[in-house]
């Protein structure tokens, strides 16, 4: 089954992307399944923040994310309100995908801002990994971490 990362934004730092392409690499060749990493592009946050704006600029990101997952995908959130996610669980949730014939197991990250409702609704399972916050960069060496572990 293929495996899509969608996140928002670029990992500028060299350190996290020579980690994201070792981790790549490994879940692609030791565990058989392909594994693409999507980028979509961010939106700047101007310096005065109002909530109309701030929204605008979730949905946006969110519009560049939802045309990325196909109808027949198999979507996993991370995001804060999502439910606390056990390693084996998430395994669960890919063979669930599996054996539903789904195209693919999408993961989505969102940008500073977090994700649009239209993602989060588009969602078939909503997982948060942590009270604590994360760099978003930081957040897909994590969670390619985890597809690494569990035996994918």
């Amino acid at each position: 089954m293929n495996i899509k990362l969608i996140a928002v934004g670029k990992v500028k730092e060299e350190y996290y992307r020579k980690k994201i392409e070792e981790l790549k690499s490994d879940i692609n060749y030791v565990h058989k399944n392909r594994i693409e990493i999507i980028e979509v592009p961010d939106e700047s946050i101007p310096v005065k923040q109002s909530t109309p704006v701030l929204e605008g600029i979730k949905n946006k990101e969110g519009d560049r994310i939802l045309s990325k997952i196909d109808k027949n995908d198999y979507v996993v959130a991370l995001c804060i309100d999502g439910k606390p996610t056990e390693q084996k669980k998430l395994k669960e949730l890919f063979v669930r995908a599996k054996e539903n014939y789904c195209s693919s197991f999408v993961l989505v990250i969102g940008g500073s801002l977090g994700l649009s409702d239209d993602v989060i609704k588009r969602a078939d399972y909503k997982l948060s990994i942590s009270n604590m916050t994360f760099p978003h960069q930081l957040m897909r060496v994590m969670m390619l971490e985890i597809l690494d572990s569990i035996d994918i």
